[in-house]
């Protein structure tokens, strides 16, 4: 049997994989799995935790845009353009996603984020967070470490907001309508 572990392992290589690289992010929500999800999926619900811009269509390729920068040029929002590719109700939501504007070579290309919604008891709800669809090197590496640090960011926001209300993106506004030379 010893000398067949070797044969049997050269055997099985070609099988097995490394898992691919995916951002895993899960946390507790006080509120009910309805109300989290509606949260996510509607326009009026992203503006609470996640950006001062959103255009949400809830169905399937409806968009899903995210606009962090409502003020900037269409194409240079923020996540312009995504689509949703799967929605269950209070249960599921996935959808396409961009690099920031300052990684324009992997902007142009898309990964996937799945966000689930599960029940815990008590009224709470466990937000999972999986994103996937990245390559490797060079600003796909970039962006790769952008990304694990916002999704904690986001959805520590959206733990915020039902502790202790929406966020109020005012300031933030100002202070892009300032940098742009606005009023």
């Amino acid at each position: 049997m010893r000398k067949l572990l070797p044969v049997l392992f050269l055997a099985l290589a070609p099988l097995v994989h490394a898992a691919e690289r995916a951002i895993d992010i899960d946390i507790i929500v006080k509120a009910p799995a309805a109300e989290v999800f509606k949260t996510w999926t509607t326009a009026e619900g992203v503006k609470t935790f996640f950006a001062p811009g959103a255009v949400i269509e809830p169905k399937s390729n409806g968009l899903f845009e995210i606009h962090m920068n409502p003020l900037a040029p269409p194409g240079e929002r923020g996540a312009d353009d995504m689509r949703i590719l799967a929605i269950q109700e209070n249960k599921m939501v996935s959808f396409t996603w961009n690099a920031p504007p300052s990684l324009p070579e992997i902007r142009k290309q898309r990964t996937v984020v799945i966000v689930r919604f599960a029940p815990e008891g008590d009224g709470q709800t466990r937000v999972t967070l999986n994103h996937v669809g990245w390559g490797e090197g060079g600003e796909w590496d970039r962006t790769y470490d952008y990304f694990s640090k916002a999704w904690p960011y986001v959805l520590n926001n959206l733990k915020k907001r039902f502790d202790t209300g929406p966020l109020d993106w005012k300031p933030s506004l100002e202070q892009l309508k300032a940098a742009a030379g606005t009023k």
